[in-house]
């Protein structure tokens, strides 16, 4: 008698114990309907109320506040990271699979797309259904678009990935999110997607009113809010300068508070619980709407009203609050004018207060909800009379405008506020705040590293190496793989533009623009320059300068382009390099790039 194993019954047991193994350290996630509309989430058999939000800032942070969970809108490489340190923080996280958006240009009826969708929703599934720190997965957020969410096409994806995602791991709901739930988005996620087992509904204004409106559309199956937050630019009224009113971060703080105290949140047969929205910063609709952070990492009044929600304790430093801001005459001015700001501000534990004002042009009004834009660059030569009682503004050239407030504690809390108004008359030169960032850590890119020239196939760019950086946390990793041919990668304004579409900035009174640069092995030689959009192109650099054959050492060096009595009124491409292969890959570091 032989004393092998036959194959069929070894590959039949190695199966078997696979699979016991493939979610051997899942923690179960059920989803328990007590009776008819009244729905429970349970989490390794005890109860679980979502008490979380949504967004890239401190992890640690949000456990401190007492939040449980963390929502992410796509799967990458840093998620196996995200949810090793939520699991040290006892966080849990929603862990959302990107579907792509029509108006991004996916097709739902395309069905190369959707395989590849499928492929890549099934490797995620199958890379991190094991991670002790998963509740549940988001399959899409608003692919649906704005309109009325009735393509049967995307429904039937969902319904196919949310059956796929069942099979492959019984341990988590599914759950998918629809941008509120007008139309037909109520009837299409509760009848034709029946392996959906949760409504995720991002709702702003309309919030204290979904369950009514929820239930009266025909809906059955529970609810989480997916994001929830001040009202956004589409529920109120426009300014009479055409630009929407932004309520102060004291202002937000009660609409965070009242999504429980007066919203859907409060509903606990129907609501699983709901993410804040952002939990971190977030250029859109202004520079200030929807942060719960600053960019600089001071927290707002919203971080404070969901850490008493949370944890049942107001933190220890509360934010400053603004008591009263106002523009103070009309918000539609001539070239010339005078503007006056008052303001009233108090900090709730009478620290000394500091007030930071800044002017910027408006964001785009057309931009569709949700859509990221680029920081807005702070203007030269408006501001007068600052202060923490006001401030004093001369209306520049003609243009709409915002004036943006900071109010700050010294002990990591501030308070934010904005006003908006225009100025009519014909549009003209707006000088830029100096100095100004191409590349900084914590500072707005007006410009994006888009423009890869030559052999780009061979080169790689870490945005965000900690490597031995200049300054900060971060810099700049280029690798090029190719020893022959040549690479390049050129920042521009709007990014992927190569002269076809207007953009770039106004820098006139910038007199050098300074950079520092190391190479891994020292002896790269690289081509730096401004400017290369000229010739034909509609819209070109209006100033170019350069400085060829740089050799690089291995430690940082300073390095200057001079730019006096350059034209720098329009500056679309403000930093170009390049390097050939030299006979072997090359790795360059790039930190702290700056008009100045």
């Amino acid at each position: 008698m032989s004393n092998f194993l036959p194959i069929s019954l070894l590959l039949l047991l190695c199966s078997t114990l696979l699979g016991t193994r493939a979610h051997a350290q899942a923690t179960p996630v059920e989803l328990i309907e007590h009776q008819a509309g009244n729905w429970q989430l349970l989490r390794a058999g005890e109860s679980f109320f979502v008490q979380g939000a949504g967004g890239d800032g401190p992890v640690d942070q949000l456990a401190a506040a007492g939040a449980n969970c963390i929502r992410t809108w796509g799967i990458g490489d840093e998620t196996q990271a995200l949810l090793d340190e939520a699991q040290t923080y006892r966080l849990c996280v929603v862990a959302g699979h990107w579907l792509g958006h029509t108006e991004h240009g996916f097709d739902y009826h395309d069905d190369a797309m959707l395989v590849e969708q499928r492929a890549r929703v099934r490797r995620d599934v199958l890379r991190h259904r094991d991670h002790p720190a998963l509740l549940l997965w988001g399959i899409g957020n608003e692919m649906e678009g704005f309109a009325g969410g009735d393509d049967p096409a995307v429904w039937a994806h969902v319904q196919a990935l949310a059956a796929m995602i069942h099979e492959l791991d019984p341990y988590h709901p599914t759950m998918t999110v629809t941008a509120e739930i007008g139309g037909d988005r109520v009837r299409a996620v509760n009848e034709l997607c029946p392996d959906i087992d949760i409504m995720g509904v991002n709702s702003y204004g309309g919030l204290p009113s979904l369950p009514e409106r929820y239930r009266e559309a025909g809906g059955f199956k529970p609810l989480l809010i997916t994001e929830f937050g001040p009202p956004g630019t589409w529920e109120i009224p426009m300014a009479a300068c055409g630009a929407p009113p932004e309520l102060t971060s004291t202002q937000k703080a009660r609409a965070y508070h009242d999504a429980y105290a007066v919203g859907c949140l409060d509903a606990a047969d129907l609501c699983l619980g709901g993410f804040a929205f952002t939990w971190g910063s977030k250029i859109e609709a202004t520079s200030t709407w929807y942060g719960m952070f600053l960019p600089t990492g001071e927290k707002l009044a919203a971080v404070d009203a969901m850490t008493e929600i949370w944890s049942g304790q107001p933190p220890a430093n509360l934010c400053p609050e603004i008591v009263s801001f106002s523009l103070t005459g009309p918000d539609i001015v001539q070239p010339g004018d005078t503007l006056r700001i008052q303001l009233q501000a108090r900090d709730p534990e009478r620290a000394s207060l500091t007030a930071r004002w800044s002017v910027t042009g408006e964001l785009d009004p057309n931009a569709p909800p949700g859509a990221s834009q680029p920081a807005p660059l702070e203007l030269d030569d408006i501001l007068r009379d600052t202060s923490i009682n006001g401030a004093t503004l001369i209306a520049p050239a003609g243009g709409l405008y915002r004036a943006y407030l900071v109010v700050d504690d010294g002990a990591g809390a501030a308070a934010t506020a904005s006003v908006p108004f225009r100025v009519e008359g014909p549009s003209g030169s707006v000088g830029i705040k100096l100095p100004l960032a191409v590349y900084e850590d914590g500072r707005p890119e007006p410009w994006a590293p888009s423009g890869w020239m030559g052999n780009y196939s061979a080169l790689e760019m870490d945005a965000a190496c900690n490597e031995n950086p200049h300054n900060g946390d971060t810099c700049l990793r280029f690798t090029y793989h190719d020893p022959g041919q040549w690479v390049g990668v050129a920042w521009q304004n709007p990014s992927n533009d190569w002269g076809n579409q207007p953009g770039g900035f106004d820098l006139s009174g910038a007199r050098t623009l300074v950079f520092w640069a190391r190479g891994e092995r020292g002896g790269e030689i690289v081509d730096f320059s401004l400017g290369i959009l000229a010739g034909e192109c509609e819209y070109c650099d209006t100033a170019f300068a350069s400085r060829k054959g740089m050799k690089l050492k291995r430690e940082w060096k300073r390095y200057t382009l001079k730019l006096k009595g350059k034209d720098l009124s329009r500056v679309k491409t403000p930093f170009v390099w390049s390097l050939s292969g030299n006979g072997h890959p090359q790795t360059i570091y790039l930190d702290d790039i700056s008009f100045e």
